[in-house]
């Protein structure tokens, strides 16, 4: 079984309107001790998302609102000089952002509750965000999964492991006859020992094994008769 964003999202988000103030979304940021919050319209489907990081755009350019003097560290300001659109840059037209429908980014890079896990994490990675959020197929805000809910699923019990991997992948999954492979798993380190006909049939265990979500590792200790990989 493969694990969908919707098996660890968190339903229960807060979220913001495009006119809510800049206070109010740091201090929404900080009781709900989250790192982003979406930004939804009147019918509730999302359009952008604020991040503790466009918020912290005022304190890079806070020269604006405090003191002249004030110099922003280096890579704030190689950040700016990258980003410039149309000789204002991003980060600073964020800096001067009062509401979060200017301080958001836009288009919001969203994931649906059937997204697989995998999905999800290379849309982080991708786009460089902790937390994702869940829209349905209209768009509308559904949740928010964040790297902490995709890795829930590594502190699977031992125990349901091995059943899902006897059952969903060797029983039902590999079609193959005259299989005898003994599954053992310790803190989601799966050992595969037994005998199965072909050198090609036991790769394609270990391989389909290792892609159950919740499983570390896969030590390969099966034998087999015909070395069908020459």
């Amino acid at each position: 079984m493969r694990v969908k964003v919707k098996d660890v999202m968190t339903r229960d988000v807060a979220s913001v309107h495009a006119d809510t103030p800049f206070k109010d979304v740091a201090e929404l940021l900080i009781s709900r001790g989250v790192s982003a919050v979406p930004v939804v319209d009147d019918t509730g489907h999302v359009v952008g998302v604020v991040s503790e990081a466009d918020l912290l755009h005022k304190e890079e350019f806070r020269e604006q609102y405090y003191q002249e003097g004030y110099q922003p560290p280096l890579r704030a300001r190689l950040r700016r000089r990258l980003s410039e659109e149309g000789g204002v840059s991003t980060a600073e037209r964020k800096a001067r952002g009062e509401v979060a429908g200017e301080l958001m980014t836009t288009p919001a890079v969203t994931v649906t509750p059937t997204t697989t896990m995998t999905t999800a994490v290379r849309k982080m990675e991708e786009h460089g965000v902790k937390r994702l959020p869940v829209v349905d197929e209209e768009g509308r805000l559904a949740g928010v999964v964040s790297r902490h809910d995709l890795l829930k699923v590594f502190v699977r019990d031992d125990a349901d492991l091995a059943r899902e991997i006897r059952e969903e992948v060797l029983d039902r999954g590999l079609w193959l006859d005259n299989v005898d492979i003994e599954v053992e798993v310790d803190h989601g380190v799966v050992t595969l020992r037994g005998h199965v006909d072909r050198r090609s049939e036991a790769q394609i265990a270990v391989r389909m094994v290792g892609r159950v979500n919740g499983v570390v590792d896969v030590i390969d200790k099966l034998t087999w008769d015909v070395d069908d990989r020459l």
